[in-house]
């Protein structure tokens, strides 16, 4: 069955309270949340949930899907009250893609689900938002996982075969490669990926919000994608490139990045492992949640205008010039004190330290409270140099740090 994306916004934004009560299920309230009775350490609140004893939370859909035993389009109805569709029919390539057809589906998607989910590990949450949107399904002749790439218009230009049993990859022919797999959000950036086990491993490592940016798979590292997307999405700002951690990824990015049009902001994510499955293969090890090795941020810019600040004089304010020791050296600036080497400059700093830590004048110097000076040095000797001239200038030692 078929939801649109309207659908699964509905449902995630059901009321888990209203939900489990309709349900027959007991709560009690503890504060501005509810307890499950049937799970007690279960608390909701709104359209979320989270179980204390396992430190893990979410929305309607994953709820329903965790305790109820329900598949995402299930779960989606049950909470909607809505029957999803019939996925909607191929609609006629151009001409030039008159032989592209998408290989007929199984009747259900069970051995794709379970080669997503069991043997790649990524959230049923995140394959089920493409298994109802029709972007990932099952062929009926091999049960390879097919991931579809549609244009703008939603309609299918492009589409991948793996296998769920060996190495098997192929691109259906007549595929049109500048339309491949992604998801376009409203946001402002993109990331971009090798293949589209890639980008679903990153969604299930940084879900929060996830559905607001768009994302890319481009079938390898060929541009063609890439600048087919941003032509169609001018809400893209920033790009994001997260190919594989390999030689391979490393040219790629830095050849994509000078391929990108002027104004984009582009930056490098590098996975912790070679690619963003390995690293989602070990997310229980990784207990910071550092699933990036390195972010190179910067490897194009928008070009900035120079620009000089002009202050009109009328609105500066006027200031009085405070003095530590008129007219040689006032407060709040940069005095230098010029000298050839053995002219005293040593000397003279360090006798005026001391003036100032213990409320002492040279001459001419009007009388102030004492106060503390930082004194900072590249070539003299702290115990024997420093110290025993401001020994000898009497200051006050607690009052100068160096």
């Amino acid at each position: 069955m078929y939801y649109t994306q309207e659908q699964i916004d509905r449902a995630n934004q059901a009321d888990l309270v209203s939900f489990l009560q309709s349900q027959g299920e007991q709560l009690t309230r503890a504060g501005n949340e509810y307890r499950w009775k049937r799970h007690d350490s279960l608390t909701v609140r709104g359209n979320k949930w989270y179980r204390h004893s396992q430190s893990k939370g979410g929305g309607p859909v994953d709820f329903v899907m965790e305790f109820f035993g329900k598949s995402f389009t299930e779960a989606v109805e049950l909470l909607t009250g809505e029957k999803g569709a019939v996925p909607p029919p191929d609609r006629p390539c151009p001409a030039s893609l008159s032989d592209f057809r998408l290989p007929p589906p199984n009747s259900d998607n069970r051995t794709a689900r379970n080669y997503l989910t069991a043997a790649r590990r990524i959230d049923e949450d995140v394959t089920g938002i493409f298994f109802a949107r029709g972007d990932i399904y099952e062929d009926a002749a091999h049960h390879n996982a097919v991931f579809v790439g549609r244009d703008e218009d939603g309609i299918p230009r492009y589409a991948h075969s793996k296998g769920t049993a060996g190495n098997f990859r192929l691109d259906v022919k007549g595929s049109d490669k500048a339309f491949n797999f992604c998801y376009r959000g409203e946001g402002d950036r993109l990331f971009v990926f090798e293949a589209p086990v890639d980008l679903l491993s990153f969604l299930c490592l940084f879900k929060k919000a996830w559905q607001k940016q768009s994302y890319l798979s481009l079938g390898g590292v060929g541009e063609k994608a890439l600048l087919r997307l941003l032509s169609d999405r001018p809400n893209i700002k920033t790009v994001y490139l997260c190919l594989d951690s390999d030689q391979a990824g490393n040219d790629a990015c830095s050849r994509l990045a000078e391929l990108v049009p002027e104004g984009y902001t582009v930056h490098r994510l590098v996975p912790l492992f070679k690619d963003w499955n390995e690293v989602l293969q070990h997310r229980a090890e990784i207990t910071d949640g550092k699933y990036i090795r390195e972010a190179v941020y910067g490897l194009k810019e928008p070009p900035q205008e120079e620009t000089v600040e002009i202050i009109r004089m009328s609105e500066v304010d006027t200031q009085t010039v405070e003095w530590l020791w008129e007219p040689y050296i006032p407060f709040g600036k940069v005095t230098i004190v010029q000298g050839n080497p053995g002219e005293g400059k040593t000397t003279f700093a360090l006798r005026l330290a001391a003036a100032c830590t213990t409320g002492g004048t040279l001459p001419g110097m009007k009388p102030l409270p004492p106060f503390q000076v930082i004194y900072q040095t590249a070539e003299d000797g702290l115990g024997d140099t420093v110290k025993p001239r401001l020994i000898e200038a009497e200051a006050d030692l607690d009052r100068v740090l160096v």
